[in-house]
């Protein structure tokens, strides 16, 4: 899309889109954008389209990544999307996928804090293996120095309560997910932006 234009956003609204950097193979759109801005890829590769933009991101210093459209559709490309969250945190920079009622992002040996306007479920996995040191505060079900594992949903539909909350880990990865509203984004990625 032609830089400055925009097309419909999230319910309908108009959404300004310029695109710095178009990156994949373009077999879903059904043809090939032109521009000095397209980096096409072949269709058949190890990466997704989702993990060629990060990693060409990477590549190019950026450290946070906001994720929109990646969590509808197809089952096999939203988990793939979630392993891209935890490839992110691994890395040391920060993944978020923002869908229109859900967002998600994966959070390792770190901490990720929550405002009390917060309200809704939030769920914490460990994708894999197992995290340590798990604490869950200012949530209808409170964790003190737990252990997730990758074998079994612990953290699965706990509540906001209208306090403050956070979820950290000391030792490992952990996929957060919760409820949102509109634009609403934990307190770390709203104060950056």
């Amino acid at each position: 899309m032609p830089r400055g234009k925009s097309r419909r956003g999230v319910r309908g609204r108009e959404a300004p889109l310029t695109p710095h950097l178009i990156v994949g193979d373009f077999d879903s759109l059904g043809r090939v954008p032109e521009g000095n801005n397209i980096i096409r890829h072949p269709v058949e590769k190890d990466d997704t389209d989702t993990m060629l933009a990060i990693k060409t991101g990477l590549e190019r210093g950026y450290r946070d990544f906001l994720l929109y459209g990646c969590l509808g559709g197809r089952l096999d490309h939203a988990y793939a999307n979630l392993q891209a969250l935890v490839f992110l945190a691994r890395r040391g920079a920060s993944g978020w996928l923002l869908g229109e009622s859900l967002a998600v992002t994966a959070i390792r040996n770190g901490r990720l804090d929550f405002g009390a306007d917060h309200e809704g479920v939030i769920s914490v996995f460990c994708p894999d293996g197992e995290a340590r040191g798990v604490t869950l505060t200012g949530l209808h079900y409170p964790l003190q120095d737990a252990v997730l594992t990758s074998a079994f949903p612990l953290g699965v539909s706990n509540r906001f309560t209208g306090e403050a909350a956070s979820v950290s880990v000391e030792d490992g990865t952990l996929l957060v997910m919760w409820d949102t509203k509109e634009g609403q984004l934990p307190e770390q990625l709203a104060k950056r932006r």
